[in-house]
């Protein structure tokens, strides 16, 4: 075979080779692209609705609770989950791409739509079980949120970098309300161990990664669950200590809010939640 054929073979070969690698690359880019929105626009509903949950069940603490600072105190931090859920939600409305805003995505979606952690729609029960949730969610978005800050995705980035000024103030406005019950009396001690054991095997959803995490992950748009729960573990070992509490087993937990697998509570919270928007659907004021 001469020099030119072999050549003129070589260049042929290379260029089949340029053409599949670019088909391949092209299908896989493609086949990203087509994942990608999917599985951020779920992401996005599941940090939105576990703030929105949230909010919706301090908010029932208006007028109700122990003191009037404490009123205050718990109104200000659901206005701060409120205004975190319409960040987190409008931009889900965008990624979407079906002209949904930040109302309809709130109000007007199914039970089984709501991807919130289960942790979020459990009753408040009295003021301790309320701060024992919230310090155990507080504990979960503040580490969540102080690596978001560094995302790839820059919408959300910036989003976190505002959420995570917030959450400190909210963990430490319910980490010391623990501090107070937990190392009080010998009744609120009671009380609020009670709650932590009743709530704790819910913690387990927070941190159980599935493909939607995962994608997530892989894209470097939010960090691995295990670097969250190793932080989130030893922040919320350091409270309990203060707080003269003991720490509960971990147990498996068979629902998962985010998958949208609900308790019958939310059930409840959205029929009230959702009445104005319902009953006058598209109303302005």
């Amino acid at each position: 075979m001469s020099a030119a054929t072999i050549a003129a073979t070589a260049a042929v070969t290379a260029t089949a080779t340029i053409a599949a690698t670019a088909a391949t690359t092209a299908t896989t880019a493609n086949a990203a692209t087509a994942v990608t929105p999917r599985a951020t626009f779920a992401y996005l509903l599941r940090l939105g609705d576990l703030s929105l949950v949230l909010a919706q069940r301090l908010g029932e603490w208006v007028g109700h609770s122990p003191a009037l600072e404490e009123d205050l105190g718990v109104a200000n931090i659901a206005l701060d989950l409120i205004g975190q859920a319409r960040m987190l939600l409008s931009y889900a409305g965008e990624v979407e791409g079906r002209g949904h805003g930040e109302d309809e995505i709130a109000f007007l979606r199914e039970h089984g739509e709501y991807l919130n952690a289960t942790l979020a729609e459990q009753p408040n029960g009295d003021f301790g079980q309320t701060i024992v949730r919230q310090v155990l969610i507080d504990a979960f978005q503040l580490e969540l949120y102080e690596r978001l800050a560094a995302s790839a995705d820059e919408r959300l980035a910036n989003i976190a970098a505002k959420t995570v000024k917030e959450t400190r103030y909210h963990l430490r406005y319910s980490a010391g309300w623990l501090v107070r019950l937990g190392d009080g009396t010998a009744e609120s001690h009671a009380r609020v161990q009670s709650a932590l054991e009743r709530l704790w095997p819910l913690t387990a959803e927070l941190f159980a990664a599935d493909t939607v995490d995962r994608a997530m992950t892989d894209l470097r748009v939010a960090p691995p669950l295990e670097q969250v729960r190793s932080a989130w573990s030893a922040r919320i070992d350091a409270i309990l200590a203060e707080a003269t509490l003991e720490r509960p087993r971990d147990q498996s937990y068979a629902w998962f809010g985010k998958r949208g697998q609900h308790s019958e509570h939310l059930g409840y919270l959205l029929a009230e939640m959702q009445y104005m928007q319902r009953t006058y659907p598209g109303a302005r004021w």
